[in-house]
């Protein structure tokens, strides 16, 4: 069928859509999320099918948003061939996945690479989730997700021995070790390129918190380019496309929090196997509000990336924290990096715990790389903040990606108080993250809250707990309202 080009002025992601009426669509014998061949002249693409019931288009247009309207390079009232095509080989592996079978390497590699094409519906790719989550994935299966991720998407090689990388799970608010474990590690000439991922639920992520200090959307080459100069790089990992397949997958296991652990295990290391990574530190906080509940089954969790790890030829060291309060003292983007960087200054009143957590860590991983004995790496992190070298790392990979001036700390401010005198004896750290998000963070970067009290601490009526930061009156407004909820609990 020929129709007429008609766009929407509309962005909606990677997806190839076309929007029919019903009329046409009747005509094509297609479905809502059907696939068509859409082709102008020699440039033909797999699109999605979207219905209107409206007379908003016509029977004889094809309408399309604007990434499939530019990949097909339209203009204004072109002629396209639209004709029914058939539904992608994967599927056929995502139900097989359902019915609790074992995938091979090879339909893993179908499924991942029509992920990456954008040949799969969000539906059809959580059928695959759903498949992962009911019936778990062996340890093969998770390996060859792991590299079919990493080869269906951008790499950074390096011709070294030792490439180092830290990761942390997740859970915690504030918790900004790895913008002091990269600086005091890549001082001590151990070559570190991370990757950071934005904030999806938390008031920031790594790279959320990075961005106010400098670029962190860089390309595979510029990062090369980087790495070679400065030994260390802190960047948003959705502006590389390293794990372009893990992102989408990221996206719709989101809404109902689903996290197959073979699918969670692929998805970090895919991004550490992808930057050539040879020696991976791997943060697991455990607590009641986090994403491992005890200790025993992070435990458990440590021994399954170990193994996945050995699968990939990488050293893997897991280290099992505490998740059950806030680490450091800022909750949002800019509160954070005024964290990171009195840590790394050696500020007298730089936030202890952030400096203790940091300290160990880097430690645990200058020792995995070989870089000091064991037992004695936090000896060598604490000599490399405290002599500048950490310091002076941490701003030659601002410079090398590109410094920004920081934005201030949101103007509106109010404080919230204890009810009660007594003992802090818990923190709800989603309560709290919930707080600082309505507040601003991370859009509004100078939103968030400021700790001034943690669990463990004794207080007395009246004495400041924390302090919410606005950059307006009704983002203010609505946090106070939020604050109003027991996020501490004094005994």
């Amino acid at each position: 069928m020929i129709l007429k080009a008609v766009k929407i002025p509309v962005k909606v992601g990677h997806k190839f859509i076309v929007v029919l009426n019903e009329k046409t669509a009747h005509m094509l014998d297609v479905q809502p999320s059907d696939r068509v061949s859409v082709r102008n002249g020699s440039k033909q693409i797999t699109c999605i099918v979207d219905i209107t019931e409206g007379h908003d288009i016509k029977d004889n247009e094809a309408a399309l948003y604007v990434e499939t309207w530019n990949e097909l390079k339209a203009d204004k009232g072109d002629k396209m061939f639209v004709t029914l095509a058939e539904k992608p080989e994967s599927n056929r592996y995502i139900r097989e996945k359902l019915d609790g079978k074992e995938l091979s390497k090879e339909k893993i590699d179908v499924i991942v690479r029509d992920i990456v094409h954008d040949d799969l519906s969000d539906i059809e790719m959580t059928y695959f989730v759903s498949g992962c989550y009911i019936n778990g994935l062996t340890n093969e299966e998770t390996a060859n997700l792991t590299k079919s991720i990493v080869e269906h998407g951008n790499r950074i090689k390096l011709n070294k021995k030792i490439i180092a990388d830290k990761h942390c799970i997740g859970g915690v608010p504030g918790n900004r070790t790895t913008m002091v474990v990269i600086p005091i590690v890549a001082a001590a000439g151990i070559t570190i390129p991370k990757t950071s991922s934005r904030a999806i639920t938390s008031p920031s992520g790594t790279a959320d918190t990075m961005e106010v200090m400098c670029n962190v959307t860089n390309d595979a080459k510029k990062l090369q380019k980087i790495l070679k100069k400065v030994g260390a790089f802190i960047t948003w990992g959705g502006g590389v496309d390293l794990a372009a397949a893990d992102d989408r997958l990221i996206r719709v296991r989101h809404p109902m929090s689903l996290d197959p652990k073979g699918m969670l295990l692929a998805s970090i290391m895919a991004k550490k196997y992808a930057v050539g990574s040879t020696h991976v530190l791997i943060d697991i906080p455990y607590g009641p509000q986090v994403k491992t509940s005890t200790l025993a089954s992070a435990m458990e969790l440590k021994k399954d990336f170990q193994r996945l790890g050995k699968m990939l030829g990488m050293k893997v060291e897991v280290v099992a924290t505490r998740g059950d309060a806030p680490i450091g003292r800022g909750i949002g983007p800019v509160l954070e990096a005024i964290d990171v960087m009195s840590v790394l200054e050696n500020k007298p009143d730089a936030p202890k715990d952030l400096l203790k957590k940091s300290i160990y860590m880097a430690g645990e991983l200058l020792e995995l790389c070989g870089k000091s004995k064991k037992g004695e790496g936090k000896k060598l992190a604490a000599k490399l903040i405290e002599s500048g070298a950490a310091l002076k790392k941490m701003n030659e990979i601002i410079d090398a990606q590109g410094r920004k001036k920081m934005p201030p700390v949101g103007k509106l401010t109010h404080l919230v108080v204890a009810e009660k005198s007594g003992k802090i004896t818990g923190v709800d750290n989603k309560l709290i993250s919930h707080v600082a998000r309505v507040a601003g963070a991370p859009k509004n970067p100078g939103a968030g809250i400021a700790i001034e009290r943690n669990l463990g601490d004794k207080v007395k009526k009246g004495d400041t707990l924390y302090t919410i930061y606005a950059e307006n009156k009704q983002r203010l407004s609505n946090a106070i309202v939020e604050s109003k909820a027991k996020v501490y609990i004094i005994s």
